[in-house]
């Protein structure tokens, strides 16, 4: 509400039913409404830690905001690691076409990009060495989508596993930021502290 003024019924809005219920040990208001095409609804998280709530909240946080950028750009990649190899294998094969000093900071990028799937293997106890070699091996035959498969601890074309285009790129630019912005500093001053003698300084009494 923007206006300052007593809001109208079209403003609150209505529901079907309200009644008080309670949940696991809280009392809650239930505002219920029957209508399928509310645009507002409420998710009760419950679980036997907080821990695990807060673990549940964030993948529903997360799957909330996939829906939202979907709207945006519906586009997807492979995911499971496939993606950054991929753009991993041709930014080292641009870079060896490159003259000069580039190339060194062209192939430097694209191998940075294998850190995706080297953790992907890492956390589910794989050979990271091995999984790497195997994904490339797998792209160079062709598939463009193989990743990791951690549930069977292999690389696998079909892993059914996602990317959002528009999340993979925005994280893609602001790492590719943050990077430039480092090597852009070229002074670092330190400054003393200001004060006087130390501690340690000070003459024995």
């Amino acid at each position: 509400l923007v206006r300052l003024e007593p809001p109208a019924p079209d403003d609150i809005g209505s529901c079907a039913r309200v009644y008080l219920k309670e949940i696991g040990s809280t009392n809650c208001t239930i505002l219920e409404q029957e209508d399928a095409t509310s645009k507002v609804a409420t998710i009760v998280v419950r679980g036997s830690s907080p821990n695990i709530m807060d673990d549940v909240e964030r993948a529903i946080d997360d799957g909330v905001h996939t829906v939202k950028a979907m709207t945006r750009d519906a586009r997807f990649v492979a995911g499971a690691g496939g993606c950054e190899l991929q753009l991993a294998d041709l930014l080292q094969q641009h870079a060896e076409a490159q003259p000069g000093l580039d190339q060194y900071a062209i192939n430097k990028y694209g191998l940075a990009l294998e850190v995706v799937p080297r953790t992907l293997a890492e956390n589910a106890g794989l050979d990271a060495a091995n999984i790497v070699a195997a994904l490339y091996a797998a792209h160079k035959a062709g598939e463009r989508s193989a990743g990791v498969n951690v549930v069977d601890g292999q690389v696998d074309a079909t892993t059914g596993v996602l990317d959002l285009l528009w999340t993979k790129k925005e994280a893609l630019r602001q790492a590719t930021d943050a990077a430039v912005t480092v090597l852009r500093v070229d002074q670092i001053i330190m400054s003393k502290p200001a004060g006087g003698p130390k501690k340690g300084d000070q003459p024995a009494m």
